[in-house]
């Protein structure tokens, strides 16, 4: 493991850690129809009990926050959680939602993708509404990889024409606003909590922000990957490579025990 100092900190002085987390391929096991993802089954109580020490539990998605508490409504009991959705746009805490305005570019981008997959010969691509954004997944196609390298330009030119941005992922290729990812996201909740040290997993390219918001907050952090042969560039990255959602919560659990003595 790398940084252990950082992560012996945590174990010392668990009321000054945040711990944050992404969902899918993190909390929630990949699978080929995001709409029938669901949370591991022991994360809820695990997240739970970690709450019950540290500082703060975050949950930093490019999901929509409803769509998260559908897949783990467990959640919901989690005390002090904190879901920050869409990147950061949407915020979940108490039982309350707060979010600006959806951005008029979705509308429009969601408008134009069947014309452009039809166009393009696209067969059993996915378009997912996620309200502020638009995802575009290749993972059901005859040639998933293919499928993904065909869409990239496409699909940059309609995120400009539309004035949002692209951020490629485990076959699915997002559409969303501007102005917010996991790592601004992530940095602005440890500064609202005063955190003392961090933990952040995730297991997808948009996590690689997270990561560098952990190495630049100055504070003892821990970057982990929910590790998967799709994404290799965030292992490389990482302090800790964990086998997937199993592994996630197997080093909550372990993280858990060393804050017990």
């Amino acid at each position: 493991m790398r940084n252990l100092h950082a992560m012996q900190t945590i174990m010392k002085d668990p009321s000054g850690a945040v711990i944050g987390l992404d969902f899918d391929g993190t909390l929630s096991p990949i699978v080929s129809d995001p709409a029938k993802a669901a949370i591991h089954p022991a994360a809820p109580p695990v997240l739970a009990e970690l709450a019950r020490r540290v500082r703060a539990v975050a949950i930093v998605t490019g999901r929509p926050v409803e769509t998260v508490l559908g897949l783990g409504p467990a959640l919901a009991d989690v005390p002090g959680l904190v879901i920050l959705g869409h990147y950061g746009f949407e915020r979940w805490e108490g039982g309350t939602v707060s979010a600006p305005p959806p951005p008029a570019g979705v509308p429009r981008a969601q408008a134009e993708l069947p014309l452009l997959l039809d166009r393009l010969g696209m067969e059993r691509v996915g378009v997912e509404d996620k309200g502020r954004a638009v995802a575009v997944h290749t993972r059901n196609a005859p040639d998933p990889q293919g499928a993904f390298d065909t869409l990239r330009g496409p699909l940059a030119d309609l995120a400009e024409r539309a004035g949002l941005v692209v951020e490629p992922g485990r076959f699915v290729i997002e559409l969303r606003p501007p102005g917010m990812d996991k790592g601004h996201a992530l940095s602005l909740f440890l500064a609202e909590r005063a955190a003392r040290s961090v933990l952040f997993a995730g297991d997808d390219l948009g996590d690689l922000a997270a990561f560098a918001a952990v190495r630049s907050s100055g504070l003892p952090g821990v970057t982990v990957c929910s590790g998967s042969a799709e994404v290799t560039e965030l292992a490389e990255s990482a302090d800790v490579v964990v086998d997937g959602p199993d592994g996630v919560v197997e080093l909550l659990r372990e993280l858990l025990a060393g804050m017990d003595g």
